[in-house]
């Protein structure tokens, strides 16, 4: 009696991508957490950078790892592709904000106070309290960084309107709310006495890095000046956050002037 035998062809999987989505799925929580306790302030700015840069970092190499299994599975057949996919695809979405930061930001120069006045900057006030002591100066720029500005953004510039001083402070502060910053203070501004003042905490999406913006509205002969002044509350380059924070609100206001004539 013969038995008839059946021939098992065993597949096997690629290490690759196995060890490319356990790194990716590692580094996942790493991110979520450097940015979760940065906002709740259990870490630190430095140690909050540190965790962010290890956990890209991880997740890069998961990424490449995942390109190689790719190309591996492709020649020898293994499973995994959809291992190696899955940790592609977590890795762009990890690192695709961060990126076109950098990208924005790596050319420009090391500034990290950037005002719409560069002679007579909008002063903080209130914020001088809310900051802590270890945070960057909210002194006034020296005048290196003064010029470094005016060559690498010459349209940051105060914005004049043709409106009240009431009409321009409650049409920022309503922007603020908008995009829910902390506000800290806000002075509406008293005739051609007193200029209207708004302080508030802004935060980016990803980590929620803090910037200090102060907002100034002053009267003029034909209506009101706007100056914007946003400060990086650590570090010493922002990639171009602050100028284009500033550059948001201005073309924000000025949309909003629009619809009002």
């Amino acid at each position: 009696m013969l038995m008839k035998r059946t021939l098992y062809v065993e597949e096997r999987t690629s290490r690759l991508a196995v060890w490319s989505l356990r790194l990716v799925l590692f580094s996942l929580p790493v991110v979520i957490l450097a940015g979760a306790l940065y906002r709740m302030d259990y870490l630190g700015f430095q140690p909050a950078v540190a965790t962010l840069v290890v956990g890209l970092g991880v997740a890069l190499v998961g990424g490449l790892l995942a390109v190689a299994a790719c190309i591996s599975i492709w020649e020898s057949g293994w499973r995994g592709l959809g291992k190696a996919v899955g940790a592609l695809f977590i890795t762009l979405i990890l690192l695709a904000g961060p990126a076109a930061v950098l990208a924005r930001g790596v050319m420009l120069p090391p500034l990290a106070d950037i005002s719409t006045d560069t002679d007579d900057p909008p002063r903080f006030r209130a914020m001088g309290f809310a900051r802590p002591s270890a945070a960057n100066s909210l002194l006034p720029p020296e005048p290196e960084a003064v010029a470094l500005q005016r060559g690498a953004y010459p349209a940051i510039k105060p914005m004049d309107l043709d409106a009240t001083p009431e009409e321009a402070f409650n049409a920022l502060l309503a922007l603020v709310r908008k995009h829910k910053w902390r506000i800290l203070d806000a002075v509406p501004p008293r005739g051609g006495v007193r200029d209207g003042q708004i302080e508030a905490v802004a935060t980016t999406p990803l980590v929620g890095f803090r910037s200090d913006v102060v907002i100034r509205v002053r009267a003029t002969q034909k209506g009101a000046r706007v100056d914007i002044r946003s400060a990086s509350r650590y570090g010493g380059h922002d990639l171009g956050e602050n100028a284009w924070r500033i550059s948001g609100l201005m073309a924000e206001l000025q949309a909003e002037r629009r619809k009002k004539q």
